[in-house]
């Protein structure tokens, strides 16, 4: 199945993906309920669905297909991770830590866009970089499981777009924490959810090998596969249920794929400016094999004050107060 929701006359509604056009499900269910239901419940809905409305894809404003409470970035392919470390202090060596476990932040869940919607600039930033991902969404509330079981919790994938302020987030991590503002302002998530039982045939042991492509203005920037995670999904559930509670409909990002985002490029080419960082009107599109493709335009910035930013702090630490 693939299932999504879409913008129709002012309403969200929730639809299935077949034959190349988006078919409105007929129930009030969400996506993640109809994801729960028994199978042959689940096919039911899917059989009956665009009868009351259908349209092609091309003409559809899709939504993010799930409005997650939590959504976590992991840092799972390793050849992003050795770039990354060229780019903001010059060694490409990967951390020993890193190899322990892996690593994610939390994310904005107000902050989602869809596959094709237009995403703003963010304010006091000149470099404006996009990361290429996949992504799963869980599908019912886990804690302490294990890997072998984690499967049994992922509703599907979606692909997954990080845009990040590259020169925020340079000065935000230096202080040891972050990134903050350089990540808060947008994500995509979308076109739908893919089922994993149509991703099978891509299966290599707990890895899918599904072909990931970037482009800008139809330009192709990078390439990779999901195969080459150091981590498989099921172990980064795993992972983040540890302890504590992942709930039903939270999206679990991959990381960035190999030369996934422009910074790889700057890092590994030495060249700061070569390609030039996203502008407004530059049209981002990702695909990922067995996923669809989502397509966002860079768009002015909605902030009616780009120019603020809170005043350096004041000074209250001086070793003569110990």
């Amino acid at each position: 199945m693939k299932i999504g929701r879409y913008l129709h006359q002012g309403m969200p509604l929730t639809c299935v993906i077949f034959n190349g056009k988006v078919q409105k499900v007929d129930s009030a269910l969400s996506v993640i309920d109809i994801l729960n239901l028994p199978i042959a419940e689940r096919n039911a809905l899917e059989s009956s669905a665009g009868r009351r409305h259908r349209m092609p894809i091309e003409e559809v404003q899709f939504l993010p297909p799930v409005e997650p409470r939590a959504m976590r970035d992991f840092l799972t392919f390793e050849a992003h991770v050795a770039g990354m470390k060229k780019s903001f202090d010059g060694d490409g060596t990967v951390p020993e830590a890193w190899f322990e476990a892996p690593g994610y932040y939390f994310m904005n869940p107000w902050s989602l866009y869809g596959a094709t919607d237009g995403v703003p600039i963010p304010p006091l930033t000149q470099r404006l970089d996009f990361e290429l991902e996949a992504a799963i969404v869980v599908k019912k509330m886990a804690r302490n499981i294990t890997s072998e079981q984690a499967g049994d919790y992922i509703a599907g994938y979606c692909i997954f777009n990080d845009w990040s302020a590259r020169d925020i987030q340079g000065r935000e991590m230096q202080v040891g924490l972050g990134p903050n503002k350089g990540k808060d302002f947008a994500n995509t998530l979308g076109p739908w959810i893919t089922t994993p039982d149509e991703l099978e045939q891509y299966r290599e042991g707990d890895r899918l090998d599904l072909e990931m492509v970037v482009k800008v203005n139809d330009v192709e920037y990078g390439r990779d596969s999901l195969k080459n995670m150091s981590w498989s999904f099921e172990e980064l559930l795993a992972h983040a249920a540890r302890g504590t509670n992942v709930g039903a409909g939270d999206v679990l990002a991959s990381g960035t794929a190999g030369m996934g985002a422009m910074s790889e490029h700057w890092s590994r080419s030495k060249q700061h400016d070569t390609p030039a960082p996203l502008q407004v009107g530059d049209v981002v599109e990702m695909t990922i094999e067995g996923l669809g493709s989502i397509r966002n335009t860079v768009v002015a910035g909605d902030s009616p004050n780009p120019e603020y930013r809170v005043p350096p702090a004041r000074r209250t630490y001086s070793e003569d107060r110990l």
